[in-house]
């Protein structure tokens, strides 16, 4: 990861985001109702992956994101690591009212881990809060678990927008927090003033794009 360089004020952050969990536990709908505040009760499973941008601002730093949805179903599984390669933030995504899609989560955790390793920014979603009533995993124990591996927790309900927008806008947070980190680092390390290029997630955005008159995450 690379923060903007200095005396470059016009230059943004590029983030890669994958969205993983089992199959119909709302990846898709997460998505489309942030980017383009849809929401179809309807909608097909996803097969393999679909690709969805998104701009904002967070404290006048600019924020492009690259969100990745993949297929949930098992037969794609083998898939996963093709899509989240490189990936900046993890949205980890399980079914309120299905215990077995949050103990798959469990194992996509140990998944990105090993492949790769801190520098990722991990979320646990819980969505569907809608059916609240046929909850079968307890807030508690997922928040618990969530902690226990450096994640951060949210609930959300894409079909009535609840939680969703304060979920990209904090992972975008940290993983802004999470590149000046490591770009520091890298400046910091021996040789001094190491090399800037880290994940290419540096982008000089053109002087005649207009500034955004929005701060936040909308």
């Amino acid at each position: 990861m690379t923060a903007p360089l200095e005396g470059t004020p016009r230059g943004a952050y590029n983030f890669k985001v994958v969205l993983l969990g089992e199959g119909a536990v709302g990846k898709t709908s997460l998505v489309l109702r942030y980017v383009e505040n849809k929401f179809n009760e309807r909608h097909e499973s996803t097969l393999q992956a679909s690709f969805l941008t998104k701009k904002l601002s967070i404290g006048g730093k600019r924020v492009n994101l690259a969100i990745w949805d993949t297929a949930g179903q098992e037969r794609f599984h083998a898939l996963g690591p093709i899509y989240y390669r490189d990936s900046n933030g993890a949205i980890l995504t399980y079914d309120i009212t299905d215990e077995d899609s949050f103990q798959k989560v469990k194992n996509w955790v140990k998944e990105l881990k090993k492949m790769l390793g801190t520098d990722i920014c991990i979320v646990i979603v819980g969505n569907k809060l809608d059916l609240e009533k046929q909850r079968n995993v307890p807030v508690a124990v997922a928040e618990e678990y969530a902690a226990s591996v450096g994640a951060k927790h949210f609930q959300t309900s894409a079909k009535q927008n609840k939680g969703v927008e304060e979920l990209f806008f904090d992972l975008s947070k940290r993983m802004i927090e999470q590149g000046d980190r490591i770009d520091a680092a890298k400046r910091n390390g021996p040789g001094g003033g190491g090399s800037r290029s880290g994940q290419g997630n540096v982008t000089l955005l053109d002087e005649s794009e207009p500034q955004p008159t929005k701060s936040g995450c909308c």
